[in-house]
């Protein structure tokens, strides 16, 4: 998943790669004194390689082994209802309560779904990864299906595709595909290539009508798999993740053996799916 820095590298960026948690995520424990370096508390800016010793809340970092490591990265069908947060003050449901449980690593959410948005959320065990399919500057395709209440002509699909002022700056949608529907309510997928909070949905709103169902059906090359059901999460396989990654100039690992834990895992899931009758039976 990981390689041990041959050279000097920013220390969130390491501590990001080895899996413990999102570039952002490192850089708020750094200023919050969990980290040293030599010993010494480490600041924003220090740079590390292999030769240093980096301890987090008093526990060392095993760059050698977390670079054995295989990168990971879950799909998983988000149902409404859930908040996209590790825990909540209101004790409402997580995207995180249903994800197959990890040993001295943290599953990085890639962008965030609302509360009320179904559908595809990324998850993987590589925070560099995650950080860069979120940067805005990799302009990574995110591809929604929405349902809208009220009148839609051409001229409101040309102006949400040239371009439209919302508080945090002009958006639009790459591309709008009608995709049918009945009565009142039409059927539209979209796409944008940012992840700016609600902005599918303030796009919508800003032609004066109501989105009454949002689903995220794609991030990148991964589609939401059919398979899946709400609150259902999945493995991708080595193909989909190594495509991910060369999106965002990353270097696909060399192939990796799942460890027993993994199998576990991924025999449970299976056996879900295929007791459902999702899929046939399958070795891995």
């Amino acid at each position: 998943m990981t390689r041990v820095p041959d050279k000097d590298e920013k220390l969130q960026k390491v501590m990001a790669s080895q899996g413990l948690g999102s570039r952002r995520e490192m850089e708020r424990w750094i200023e919050a004194g969990r980290v040293k370096v030599n010993g010494k508390r480490a600041s924003l800016g220090d740079r590390v390689s292999y030769r240093d010793k980096i301890v987090v809340d008093g526990k060392a970092l095993d760059m050698a082994q977390a670079a054995k490591r295989r990168r990971r990265v879950l799909a998983y069908n988000k149902p409404e209802g859930e908040v996209s947060t590790r825990s909540d003050p209101e004790g409402r449901p997580t995207v995180f309560d249903r994800l197959p449980a990890l040993h001295n690593e943290r599953w990085v959410m890639v962008g965030r779904l609302d509360i009320n948005t179904s559908g595809l959320l990324l998850f993987t065990n590589d925070g560099e990864l995650a950080n860069k399919l979120m940067h805005p500057s990799t302009e990574i395709e995110r591809e929604y299906a929405c349902r809208i209440l009220g009148d839609v002509d051409d001229a409101m699909l040309r102006r949400l595709q040239q371009g439209v002022v919302l508080e945090d700056g002009v958006g639009r949608f790459g591309s709008i595909r009608e995709q049918g529907g009945r009565g009142a309510n039409r059927w539209y997928t979209v796409t944008i290539q940012e992840g700016r909070n609600r902005e599918v949905r303030r796009l919508w709103e800003s032609q004066e009508v109501t989105v009454s169902r949002l689903k995220r059906i794609r991030y990148g090359n991964v589609a939401i798999p059919s398979l899946l059901r709400p609150g259902d999460w999945l493995d991708l396989g080595k193909a989909d993740v190594d495509t991910l990654c060369r999106l965002v100039d990353i270097a696909p690992q060399r192939e990796q053996p799942l460890t027993q834990q993994e199998r576990q895992d991924y025999r449970r899931q299976l056996e879900k799916l295929r007791q459902r009758g999702a899929v046939r039976s399958r070795r891995r």
